[in-house]
């Protein structure tokens, strides 16, 4: 069953259960999913449905930041349900011992020598990395391991 499939399954779940709080962020999910694949002109793999995802999860954790330095505690309690149904759905997180082996992988394969290959390693490793993993510690992780 694809992301996709699964994510309809539980909007019609939470719907017959009367979740309001879950039925809200799937169809929250959904129309950020809808709203990409109208950008790209087709259907979203499950990998770019995790980007969508990654990008909604990081969302919620910015606002949450956002709510709390506002002191607005009730509004990041919401957004922290809402990233909790979000991270429901995302593969599991790879370790930092995974990520390393993934971009040592991704220099051999670019051949990369340097930071200025930076570019070349990010775009063999994103693809294979994304979800799983912040995209800012990638890319920390990647520069520091490229300047060694």
């Amino acid at each position: 069953m694809s992301v996709k499939e699964q994510i309809e399954k539980e909007t019609i779940s939470a719907a017959k259960n009367r979740d309001a709080v879950r039925l809200s962020t799937l169809r929250m999910i959904k129309a950020a999913i809808h709203n990409k694949e109208i950008d790209l002109r087709r259907e979203l793999n499950d990998g770019e449905v995790f980007q969508v995802l990654g990008s909604l999860v990081k969302q919620r954790k910015d606002a949450i930041e956002q709510f709390e330095k506002g002191g607005r505690n009730d509004l990041a309690d919401k957004e922290r349900q809402e990233l909790s149904i979000i991270q429901s759905f995302m593969p599991a997180q790879m370790s930092e011992a995974e990520l390393r082996e993934a971009i040592e992988k991704a220099i051999l394969d670019t051949g990369a020598k340097g930071p200025k290959d930076m570019g070349k390693v990010m775009k063999v490793l994103m693809p294979v990395v994304s979800g799983r993993v912040d995209g800012k510690t990638v890319s920390e992780m990647v520069k520091a391991m490229l300047t060694t």
